[in-house]
C-alpha cells in the first residue's frame, strides 16, 4: 500500500512574531485530529498514526511543536511554559478551519493537550494521552511529585524520583544543553532503542542524573552514535533520519526549555481551569508497560488525579515503553480507533450520513 503523501502548512501567531509549521493529511472534509508530539519529537514522529487515521478517512494534523523541526526557535525560556504553546497549536486549529478536534497528545504533548481540555474546553471533542495521565506534568511539581512511587523511590535517597533529569535542568541547564548538544544523534538513538525492560520495583536509570551530574552516569561527552545499531531503533530508519537532522539543526536547547517553566504552567491550569480541572469529555489513557519514565502501569498512584477528575475516562494498556505510538503503533492505533468508535461514533468518518443498518 503506497503513503499518503503529507500536506506541509505553516501558520503564523503572536503578533505575526513566530510561526509553526504542520503536516496535514487525509480528507479536508474528514473529523479531525490532531497529534501532538512530546520531547524530543518533529510532526513526522507521528507517521504511523497519521498514515493510519487519514486512510481511515480523518483529516489528520501534526505541528512541528514550537522549538522543534521548522517552527520557531527562540532561546527565550518563558516562550515554552504552556501558557505560550498553547497559542502555537491553537493557532493551528484556526489554520485548518475548525473550531473543534480530537486532540492525542504524548510525553510533553499530553501537557499541552490536557490543559487546553482544562482550559479551553470548547475546543476538545475528546482527548487521548499516551504515557503521561492527566493532572501530572501540566500541574508542575505539585502534580509530578504526587506521582512518584514513594515505595520504589524513597524520598531520602530519591526526593524527584524517576524525575531527577527534570530537576537537573532547572539546577544545570546549560550542562544539561551542552551535553545534548555535543551529538544529538547518539541521544536519540539512545531514546529511540528498544526499550529494557526493568523489573518490577527497580529505579529508574534516570533517578540518578541529579546526584550522578548528568545522563550516562555524568560522563563528559555521549557515546559514539554507533553504539546503537540500526536494528535497535523502534523507528522507521527513514523518519529516523529526518528526525536526526531536524534535531542538529535546532539543538536540544529549546526542547530543554519546557522543564523549566513548572511553576507557570501550574499556576495557569490553576487559574484558567474552566472546571476546578474536571474533564468532561471522552478522555482516553493508553498505559505503556514498561516505561521508566512514568510507571503509572504499575504505580495505581499516579492515575489518582486523572480518575477522580475524568467523568468519561477509558484506559488501556500497551506492552511498550515510554516511546509506545512509534514502538507499538499497531497497538496504539487500535486501542485509539476503538475508543473513538465507542466514546466518539459521532466523529467517525461517515457515520451520519452513511449509517449502517443491521438486519435482524
Amino acid at each position: 500500500m503506497s503513503a499518503i503523501p503529507y500536506e506541509e502548512h505553516s501558520v503564523t501567531y503572536g503578533d505575526e512574531a513566530k510561526s509553526i509549521f504542520y503536516l496535514a493529511a487525509g480528507p479536508r472534509q474528514g473529523p479531525l485530529i490532531i497529534f501532538v508530539h512530546g520531547w524530543p519529537g518533529i510532526a513526522k514522529t507521528w507517521h504511523p498514526q497519521l498514515q493510519a487515521f487519514s486512510s481511515l478517512g480523518f483529516r489528520v494534523v501534526a505541528p512541528d511543536m514550537p522549538g522543534y523541526g521548522r517552527s520557531t526557535t527562540t532561546s527565550v525560556k518563558t516562550d515554552y511554559s504552556q501558557e505560550k504553546v498553547v497559542e502555537g497549536v491553537l493557532a493551528v486549529l484556526h489554520d485548518t478551519g475548525r473550531d473543534q478536534a480530537i486532540w492525542v497528545g504524548h510525553d510533553w504533548g499530553c501537557a499541552t493537550v490536557y490543559t487546553i481540555a482544562n482550559t479551553r474546553p470548547e475546543v476538545v471533542r475528546a482527548v487521548a494521552g499516551l504515557a503521561i495521565p492527566y493532572g501530572v506534568l501540566e500541574r508542575g511539581w505539585t502534580g509530578l511529585l504526587a506521582a512518584v512511587d514513594r515505595h520504589v523511590y524513597p524520598e531520602n535517597e530519591y526526593p524527584y524520583g524517576q524525575l531527577s533529569y527534570m530537576a537537573f535542568y532547572e539546577q544545570s541547564f546549560d550542562k544539561a544543553i551542552a551535553f545534548q548538544n555535543k551529538s544529538p544523534h547518539t541521544m536519540l538513538r539512545y531514546l529511540f532503542r528498544k526499550p529494557e525492560w526493568l523489573p518490577e520495583d527497580t529505579p529508574s536509570p534516570r533517578a540518578n542524573v541529579l546526584k550522578q551530574g548528568g545522563w550516562f552516569g555524568g560522563i563528559d561527552s555521549p557515546p559514539p552514535p554507533s553504539t546503537v545499531k540500526d536494528e535497535e531503533l523502534i523507528m522507521k530508519l527513514d523518519v529516523f533520519q529526518e528526525f536526526v537532522a531536524a534535531m542538529e539543526k535546532t539543538g536540544f536547547g529549546s526542547a530543554g526549555c519546557y522543564y523549566m517553566n513548572h511553576k507557570a504552567n501550574e499556576e495557569y491550569n490553576l487559574a484558567h481551569s474552566k472546571h476546578d480541572g474536571k474533564l468532561s469529555m471522552p478522555v482516553l489513557f493508553v498505559h505503556a508497560r514498561w516505561d521508566s519514565v512514568s510507571d503509572c502501569a504499575r504505580n495505581s498512584g499516579a492515575t489518582v488525579y486523572m480518575r477522580r477528575k475524568c467523568e468519561k475516562l477509558t484506559e488501556t494498556i500497551v506492552e511498550a515503553g515510554h516511546h509506545l505510538a512509534v514502538e507499538k503503533p499497531e497497538d496504539v492505533n487500535a486501542a485509539i480507533a476503538r475508543w473513538l468508535v465507542e466514546e466518539v461514533k459521532d466523529w467517525w468518518p461517515g457515520f451520519w450520513s452513511h449509517r449502517f443498518a443491521k438486519q435482524p
